[in-house]
């Protein structure tokens, strides 16, 4: 093995201590936060977020794939095949870690978010590319035509994809948690770890100094960011009510009484007026979550569901934060009172038992509704919705 230059000796081992600490940080953090907010994380099994988990995996592949870059150095021919297969690898994985955190985004582009089928087509599609980018090295001769690296080239183009996909994900993220200037920040550095990685296409001796700049000021700087997302995590959960705190009462037609103490919301009552599509939609979750069985709670939302549109449950969260003209520490997310279940569905998060509906109302709401017969969820139709 021959000695590597010692600019990017220097970067590799920076890299690979960076990468190291940032790791470890976000892997104590989460089984930290996964402790403490047991109780929140586990109110449905199929909701505990692992995102947090995925990141600092792919952190420690940086480390591993930097330690690899330090081992080989200047490798000679007969190494250097050895050398590729392994960066290949540690990409591979990296880009899976990288796919499955963003899975767990709750601001993440729909079509990724708790979405099983399409990360599996994702992962496919990473997989495919490895073995096209395998195929180039072997099989084309001369793929260093300078100062274009074709070998490089189908990583980089889905590193750029993923790159979107995480930019977008975490500027929505911080934009939500109140964070723009962070948000800001944070498409800034997703930019220019895409750009970082430009010049393995094309191939420039003479920029060996700013390429290695960049990639440790983007790196760092984007383990920054996930320290920072970590932070929020907590501060969200931790003002995220419990379930059985919460209470749910509707009274008449646009007109319900809530009552959150964590939030210092007690039997607040909220006027829908003429905005009944929501109000109705809110009451449908209620209805469904008071009444049926377990399996029959959820509502599909999108994708031809019951609920059309994801933004009828964002308008139900909104409308009540304007209406009862919640302060900033009051205000409700939607995290608050709906849960997530997967693929596209969701489910009110107050127990059943916490959730009073007027027989009245539920009568004219029987008689009112189109998409389907909501009679089915009740045992021979009796059953007391004020209790």
């Amino acid at each position: 093995m021959l000695l590597m230059n010692d600019l990017s000796q220097f970067y590799h081992l920076a890299h690979i201590f960076i990468s190291l600490v940032g790791a470890i940080l976000l892997l104590a953090i989460y089984y930290n936060i996964s402790r403490r907010f047991q109780h929140i994380l586990e109110e449905d099994q199929r909701r505990v977020d692992h995102g947090l988990l995925f990141l600092s995996l792919a952190l420690f592949i940086w480390v591993l794939a930097g330690s690899w870059s330090l081992w080989f150095g200047d490798s000679s021919p007969d190494e250097s095949i050895a050398f590729q297969l392994g960066t290949y690898v540690f990409s591979i994985v990296n880009n899976m870690f990288l796919l499955l955190a963003i899975y767990y985004f709750h601001d993440a582009p729909a079509f990724i978010y708790k979405n099983q089928q399409n990360v599996k087509i994702i992962v496919g599609i990473i997989l495919g590319v490895s073995l096209l980018t395998l195929f180039i090295s072997y099989t084309i001769p001369e793929t260093n035509l300078h100062p274009i690296n074709l070998v490089a080239l189908p990583d980089v183009l889905l590193s750029g994809f993923l790159s979107y996909l995480l930019l977008i994900s975490m500027y929505r993220t911080f934009i939500h948690r109140g964070l723009v200037s962070v948000a800001i920040i944070s498409v800034i550095v997703v930019a220019l770890i895409f750009i970082s990685q430009i010049p393995e296409v094309f191939v420039s001796p003479d920029f060996l100094l700013g390429e290695h700049l960049i990639k440790l000021i983007a790196k760092t700087s984007l383990i920054f960011l996930f320290l920072v997302l970590a932070t929020t995590w907590v501060i969200q959960l931790a003002n995220t009510p419990k379930q059985n705190e919460m209470q749910l009462s509707f009274i008449d037609w646009s007109l319900l009484q809530l009552s959150i103490p964590s939030k210092n919301i007690n039997e607040l009552e909220v006027d829908f007026g003429s905005k009944t599509t929501q109000y109705k939609n809110l009451l449908k979750f209620g209805i469904r979550r008071k009444v049926a069985a377990y399996e029959k709670q959820c509502i599909v939302v999108g994708k031809g569901g019951e609920i059309r549109n994801q933004t009828y449950l964002t308008r139900i969260i909104d409308n009540i934060n304007e209406i009862a003209d919640l302060n900033i520490d009051q205000q409700l997310e939607r995290k608050d009172l709906f849960t997530f279940i997967g693929e596209g569905q969701y489910r009110l998060r107050i127990l059943p038992e916490h959730i009073k509906i007027e027989d009245a109302l539920f009568a004219e709401f029987l008689a009112s509704v189109e998409h389907e017969d909501y009679t089915d969820l009740l045992p021979n139709n009796q059953i007391d919705m004020k209790t």
